[in-house]
């Protein structure tokens, strides 16, 4: 059982050499926590044993482990399906087994993408893309493996230090060519990875065991407006980055117009939500990761 007085922890991390799951292990280092980092050559959570014998001992699971090339997903459901749905499940199992409580990271790609405003965490699901339907299925698996003691933690738009991402491109295109050509009608989140670490540590302080949560930066814009911002922090002009549409830069799997997820939960449990995506790119340019 998780500890109820917030003391500290065992926690396993799948998936921990990604960009989450760095930044989920130093979130649960600087919290006091022990911390056991499963990454892809140390566990493969489709292998059901294997996850039984990783998640022993530990009190809480957050799996940061997914199959997220959402394009390659269209012609390889069945491989994404594996690591997001099957391995979802074993980890839910296990969790079960140990008596640990499952953090399982989900996406916006849940949702159909055509809600007029934010999605409330108990909106009905319509995935319209494979990516989409193998994490809506992870979360299915998940909660009937392991009904109280499976926390759904959905997030959208994630950049950080610790892996290839929308800022990191950026920042390198605008060096190299000094414009950048941006889609403007797709909304959403941009939301920094050390934030929602920080957030899963004191969301696991309250000792919740169950429910659905949206772990996304507050606030909304498109991807053209997150890359003005990025290039206002570079000191650029924004004239230099010119909106188009979606349909300019066609891909196999359908991305969502509307990937603004509603954060009522987190009141619920008597936290505040994420702060601002502004103030976290802010501070997170301000450090000097992208460089």
């Amino acid at each position: 059982m998780t500890p109820a007085d917030g003391s500290t922890m065992r926690i396993a991390i799948t998936g921990a050499g990604g960009m989450l799951g760095t930044d989920l292990r130093l979130a649960a280092e600087r919290a006091g926590h022990e911390v056991t980092a499963l990454d892809r050559g140390t566990l493969d959570i489709t292998d059901p044993a294997a996850c039984h014998e990783a998640v022993a001992g530990h009190h809480a699971v957050l799996n940061a482990a997914a199959y997220t090339r959402v394009d390659d997903a269209e012609t390889h459901e069945a491989e994404a399906m594996a690591v997001n749905a099957e391995g979802a499940e074993n980890l839910a199992r296990a969790s079960a087994a140990a008596g640990a409580v499952l953090v399982q990271y989900s996406t916006d790609y849940v949702f159909a993408g055509d809600a007029t405003g934010p999605y409330a965490e108990d909106a009905p699901l319509a995935p319209a893309s494979a990516y989409g339907r193998t994490k809506a299925e992870g979360e299915r698996r998940a909660r009937l493996a392991h009904p109280d003691g499976t926390i759904v933690l959905r997030t959208a738009w994630l950049y950080g230090k610790h892996g290839g991402n929308f800022v990191r491109t950026m920042v390198r295109l605008y060096r190299e060519h000094g414009r950048l050509t941006v889609v403007d009608d797709q909304h959403g989140q941009p939301t920094f990875t050390r934030d929602l670490a920080e957030q899963t540590m004191r969301m696991l302080a309250t000792g919740l065991r169950s429910g659905t949560l949206h772990g996304t930066a507050s606030g909304a814009t498109t991807w053209h407006g997150f890359a003005c911002a990025i290039v206002e922090n570079l000191g650029g002009d924004t004239a230099t980055v010119e909106p188009t549409d979606s349909a300019r830069f066609a891909r196999p799997a359908r991305r969502p117009a509307n990937s603004v997820l509603g954060h009522d939960g987190w009141a619920r449990i008597g936290l505040d939500p994420m702060r601002p995506w502004r103030v976290a790119l802010d501070e997170a340019m301000a450090e000097g990761m992208f460089e």
